[in-house]
Parts: C-alpha cells; sequence; structure tokens
C-alpha cells in the first residue's frame, strides 16, 4: 500500500514497540504515546510491573525480532546477555514427572537469549527510535478515541500531557493502535461510539510467582542455563531458573490455584526444597541475592474475541495484550505480540480499507496455536475455572503420556520444545511419527512398572 500520513500506538511496552514497527515500514510518521517516562536502558519501567519477573524470548519469538531489528542478538550479546543453543547440555526441564530426554540443536533452530526483560525492551525502544520516521511522546494519558464526524472511523485520540497547565487535545491520525496491554480501555471505547465490545473467553488460574535474583556462579549445574519445573495437579508447585545478563540467575517460583511462595529467605527456600526437582534449590541455597522477593499474582488468561465482531470503526485496531494475555508460566506474551506485528505488515501490504477486519482473523491464527497450549495445560488442574471441552480432556490425556515418553526419547522431547517455543503447531505432536513413538514410550513405561 502507499504510505500513510500518521499511525498512533497507545503504549510503549514490548507490543506497542512491536506495533509501532511494524506500522513504520507503511506511515510517514508513527507516534507512541505512552503515560511514563523512558528509563535507561536495562531498568525496569514503572509501569510494567512484571518486567522485573522472569521473562522468555521464545524461540520463535528470537526469530521474529531478529528480522524486525536486524543484528539484535549480536548487539546484546555484546551487552553479556549469553546465548541459550545447546539444549543437550543448557536446558533442564522435568515435567510429568520426570526429566525430558536430552536432544541436540544440530540444525541451529533452537537459540534463543537469557536477556531480561528491561534490557531487550529498553534495546527494541533504542532501535525503534533510531527510525527517522518514529517519536515518542513520554508522561501522556490516551483519554479517549476522536471518532469522524459522519462516524465509522475514528480519526485520532485525545490525550493530555502530564504537564502542569496543559489541556485535553486530540492528535489527528489515519490509524489508532491501542497497544496499552491487559488494561485496555478499547472495549469501553467502543461501547461509547455505539459499538458492541468483543466477547471474551477466560479461563482462570489463580497462580501466584515470586521472583528473586542471584550471582551465578561458574560450577553451577554443569554449564546449565535454563531450568524448568513444571506445575502438575499432583504437585501444584514449580518454577523457572534461567541464565540472564550480569552473570545471574532469575527465579521465579510459581504456586498453582493460591500457593503463594512466601517472600522471606526462609519461605522462599523451603518452597524451592519442596519443588520436584532439586536443582533450583541446588543453586539458590548458598548463592548470593541480588534482589529483594518481587511478588506477581495473575488471576486468568483473557482473549478477547474482536476477530468474531461483525462492525467495527475503520482507522483503529487493537494489539497484543490488550487483545490476549496469557498466564505467564508459559512465557508466550511478547512472543506473540512478535508475531502479531508480522501479522499488521502482512495486511497493511493488502491495504487499510478493512484492516480491522483481516488483522484480527489474521492475529486471532497466531494467538490460537500458543492459546490452546495455555487453556489445555491450565485446566489439567481441577481448581482452573474455564470451558472442559471434551477435545481439552482429550488433549490433556495424550499430553501425559506424551511427557512419560519424552522422559526417554529425544526425538519427542524436541517435538514439544518446538510447540513450547510456538516453533511448531500442537498439532505436529499428533503427527502418526510421534503418536508411534508416545504409544511405544508409555507401552515400554508400562512393561518396566511390571517388572518392578
Amino acid at each position: 500500500m502507499p504510505n500513510q500520513n500518521h499511525a498512533i500506538v497507545i503504549g510503549a511496552s514490548m507490543g506497542g514497540l512491536l506495533a509501532a514497527r511494524a506500522l513504520a515500514d507503511f506511515y510517514q510518521q508513527v507516534t507512541l504515546i505512552e503515560r511514563d517516562a523512558f528509563p535507561p536502558i536495562g531498568e525496569n519501567r514503572k509501569g510494567v510491573p512484571q518486567g522485573r519477573h522472569t521473562h522468555a524470548l521464545l524461540l520463535r519469538g528470537a526469530e521474529v525480532l531478529e528480522g524486525l531489528f536486524p543484528g539484535l542478538a549480536a548487539d546484546l550479546m555484546d551487552r553479556g546477555v549469553p546465548l541459550i543453543n545447546r539444549p543437550e547440555r543448557e536446558l533442564i526441564w522435568f515435567d510429568g514427572g520426570g526429566y525430558h530426554a536430552r536432544f541436540t540443536n544440530e540444525d541451529g533452530r533452537l537459540g534463543t537469549l537469557g536477556v531480561s526483560r528491561p534490557l531487550l525492551e529498553g534495546y527494541v525502544r533504542q532501535r525503534l527510535l533510531a527510525l527517522p520516521n518514529v517519536c515518542a511522546i513520554q508522561q501522556c494519558d490516551a483519554l479517549g478515541l476522536a471518532p469522524s464526524e459522519r462516524g465509522g472511523r475514528v480519526r485520532g485520540v485525545r490525550i493530555l500531557r502530564r504537564v502542569e497547565g496543559s489541556a485535553e487535545e486530540v492528535l489527528e491520525a489515519d490509524l489508532v493502535v491501542d497497544a496499552s496491554g491487559r488494561g485496555s480501555r478499547a472495549p469501553k471505547w467502543l461501547a461509547e461510539m455505539g459499538y458492541a465490545p468483543p466477547k471474551e473467553e477466560r479461563v482462570t488460574v489463580n497462580v501466584s510467582g515470586v521472583t528473586r535474583l542471584y550471582r551465578r556462579r561458574p560450577e553451577h549445574l554443569n554449564g546449565a542455563k535454563v531450568v524448568i519445573v513444571t506445575p502438575s495437579p499432583e504437585c501444584k508447585r514449580g518454577g523457572v531458573m534461567v541464565v540472564q545478563e550480569g552473570e545471574r540467575w532469575t527465579v521465579t517460583l510459581i504456586g498453582f490455584t493460591r500457593d503463594a511462595p512466601p517472600r522471606d529467605e526462609e519461605g522462599f527456600l523451603a518452597f524451592a526444597r519442596s519443588l520436584p526437582a532439586p536443582e533450583i534449590d541446588e543453586v539458590i541455597k548458598d548463592a548470593e541475592p541480588l534482589s529483594d522477593f518481587l511478588p506477581y499474582p495473575f488471576r486468568a488468561s483473557q482473549w478477547r474475541r474482536y476477530d468474531k465482531l461483525d462492525r467495527f470503526p475503520e482507522g483503529f485496531l487493537v494489539f497484543g495484550d490488550a487483545i490476549c494475555s496469557f498466564n505467564p508460566i508459559y512465557g508466550q506474551g511478547m512472543s506473540v505480540a512478535a508475531m502479531e506485528a508480522l501479522d499488521l505488515q502482512h495486511e497493511l501490504r493488502r491495504g487499510s480499507e478493512g484492516l480491522w477486519r483481516r488483522f484480527f482473523r489474521r492475529a486471532a491464527r497466531s494467538i490460537d496455536n500458543p492459546w490452546q497450549i495455555v487453556v489445555s495445560g491450565d485446566l489439567r488442574f481441577p481448581e482452573a475455572e474455564g470451558k472442559r471441552t471434551p477435545a481439552i480432556r482429550f488433549i490433556n490425556a495424550y499430553m501425559a503420556r506424551l511427557h512419560r515418553a519424552a522422559h526417554r526419547d529425544p526425538v519427542v522431547a524436541r517435538a514439544f520444545n518446538e510447540v513450547a517455543g510456538l516453533l511448531a503447531p500442537p498439532q505436529s505432536l499428533m503427527r502418526p511419527g510421534i503418536m508411534w513413538r508416545v504409544l511405544r514410550g508409555n507401552s515400554q513405561t508400562s512393561a518396566n512398572s511390571h517388572l518392578v
């Protein structure tokens, strides 16, 4: 499509930054509106309380970010960010009552970075704002949409700068993108314009995480860089430990259904000892703490189904967590936002008319696979609230068997890792070759149990 004049993005978190990067190839000017002041690179932003917690740049997300910002991986590694690309030595994954078999990365597809959210976001923001047609208005509130006089279209955003003496003003634009996150007011703004809000799918989990940073020593875990201990209905506690820049570990302990990890030294260490795998406890019991205890409660995953709407104003889109926010223990938010950026670029190439319908439907396809992973995983827990379809029950029964097979079979373990990293769809785990390995692995497990 020919360049449009002006696009506005509400929110300069990772979702907003990625939306702005997608728009920069199609609009003469892109303006970010952000209520906070930007901190120095590597420091957490006030409006992102979850930013200090363990974040995962999944395999697919790393691929997309490198495409949008060429040289990103090399630049971050120059800043001390560790590369994670040797799963046979660097990944410890405990799930389904045992450790997944080790597998290799011979084709090089499984590389990612151990980068903190503040450093990644700060770096992406710096690269984005270096583009000549992108600017940001900091410490500015988006009050609502400015509809066109004839209706049916958004012509801009009503804003109020956080400067003494400021008055409400309208910032005109050809396109407004709401990337303000989970707390998006887009449903309210649509209702004010006479549009029905989207229906919402929701799975309530009441999961609690507590994060702490620790100094990493060379002898820790023989060089492993990632430890994942997945909660299960049998043991509702889990944890994630990932290496980061600055020779440190970020450790998040997780409790499902209100079993919150304690926020004191003795209780936090006791919670780590209670996990069904010992690696996190082995590291942190005598490691040097580098931060306080950082709590992060999470109530529910939600998907606002904008793709199901029949009416929606032209010149307006919703993006990232404002569409769908996931249980953070799966680490999918940043990677899904990166995939949505590609979706937005794809649809902009087809023109601006009817963009909302095409983008929401395409984004729904990107969201659907990670949503299936989250929903099926969370609905294993009897306390989780959500719609349990026969398909969900079948998937959960099959996944329990798949994890048992993955304890012995590196092919199954790698196939699961590719799905968890969003490199492959969940349906790939139903391929005949994988299903045969799952069946064989469970037959061997059953036979061995009879021999004991």
